[in-house]
């Protein structure tokens, strides 16, 4: 299962690139765990051309028997806890009159636990669009709501494959909400807004890494199976922005480091300010996706999907959403997302208290500690 967390891992550094260049001055957030899942599901009926792209942007092709590990992926994270929500849904809908195959249906089944329902895209195309957006508002405590927008799902649909994952978690040392103050976040160099400021001041596990100007603090919710690491880099004199610095910067293989939990001890005391913050963030994806390589899945005349039909009429994607949203507070954080695919340091000594004051843009992501997987990635750049 490493080489599938590696390859997600990956993929989910590109793809926060791609969507940072699109958006460069606002905040990004998404799950991609939630949109490797879904993909892969497209994936596993993917043949020829369609097949060799989607593998190269996916990072697939160093994994032997990709689906078979998110299959062991998913029920791990989906274990039962009753310190914290965390599920991870699969759902297709499949136009009624379309002749899916037997094998793909049993295999997205077993594998990825999604079961196929037959709606009527081609004579109500608008009511299976409300039966997908009701399904996904149950799976997501009616946090997300409209996903698909009227326009997405007509009668020219086919496949509407739908991933959604859902995070509710307390942290392990929670803030104290008269300990929240007002102070001001530094959009850049020339602009301030306010925010509601978190504070406490505890032992945490932190690292400085002054080769890349950067401090790292790991906030682990309750029962330590699931945690937010923060990546903020230190403010220039320059005028310089250092988050676009750290960005163009960053690998995978730094990320993985900069965070080992052997590298992250507990020595220091840490006086934390952190922002509350929520972020309700929707893409649209194929424009992305397309220009990272995965080009042909999108195209009518050139998808090859053909492990999922046999039938003439050929299926391509023709839309995938993405609505991922979270909430920092005090107490925790919640954050949920849906996928819709249509068709060496030296440690300071306790006695030395740091501070950690994240008044200004950082990068943040949730991890399941278990298997090293990126739940959820983004960047706050400041309140809109």
């Amino acid at each position: 299962m490493e080489s599938l967390t590696r390859a997600n891992g990956l993929f989910a550094l590109d793809l926060y690139r791609a969507l940072s260049v699109s958006n460069a001055e606002g905040n990004v957030f998404f799950s991609p765990l939630s949109l490797s899942a879904a993909l892969g599901m497209v994936y596993l009926g993917a043949r020829g051309h369609t097949s060799e792209e989607m593998a190269k942007v996916l990072y697939f092709s160093s994994v032997s028997d990709v689906h078979s590990h998110f299959k062991t992926l998913t029920s791990s994270i989906n274990r039962p806890s009753a310190s914290y929500i965390l599920k991870l849904a699969n759902r297709l809908y499949g136009e009624k009159t379309f002749s899916f195959l037997r094998e793909y249906l049993d295999s997205t089944l077993k594998l990825y636990h999604a079961e196929l329902q037959a709606v009527d895209f081609i004579g109500a195309s608008e009511k299976s669009r409300q039966l997908i957006n009701e399904w996904v508002e149950r799976q997501t405590d009616d946090k997300i709501k409209d996903l698909l927008q009227p326009k997405i799902v007509t009668k020219s649909t086919r496949l509407v494959l739908v991933n959604v994952i859902h995070f509710k978690g307390k942290w392990m040392q929670p803030f104290e909400e008269k300990d929240t103050k007002e102070m001001p976040f530094k959009i850049n160099q020339n602009e301030s807004r306010p925010v509601e400021m978190m504070y406490q001041s505890d032992i945490f596990p932190f690292r400085s890494i002054p080769e890349y100007e950067l401090q790292v603090l790991k906030l682990t919710y309750e029962k330590e199976e699931l945690s937010m690491l923060i990546l903020l880099p230190n403010e220039t004199q320059d005028g310089s922005d250092p988050l676009l610095k750290l960005e163009s910067e960053l690998t995978l293989d730094k990320l993985l480091d900069w965070t080992k939990r052997e590298k992250m001890p507990r020595p220091m005391e840490i006086r934390v300010y952190l922002p509350k913050f929520k972020l309700e963030i929707e893409s649209s994806l194929p424009e992305t996706l397309q220009e990272m390589g995965m080009s042909s899945v999108f195209q009518e005349t050139k998808a090859d999907l053909t492990g999922m039909s046999s039938s003439q009429d050929g299926l391509y994607m023709s839309a995938v959403v993405h609505k991922a949203c979270v909430d920092v507070n005090e107490e925790g954080t919640e954050a949920w997302a849906v996928s819709a695919l249509t068709n060496p340091v030296g440690y300071l000594s306790l006695q030395q208290r740091q501070s950690f004051i994240a008044d200004h843009p950082f990068m943040f992501f949730i991890r399941h500690n278990t298997t090293n997987s990126i739940l959820f990635l983004g960047r706050f750049r400041g309140p809109s």
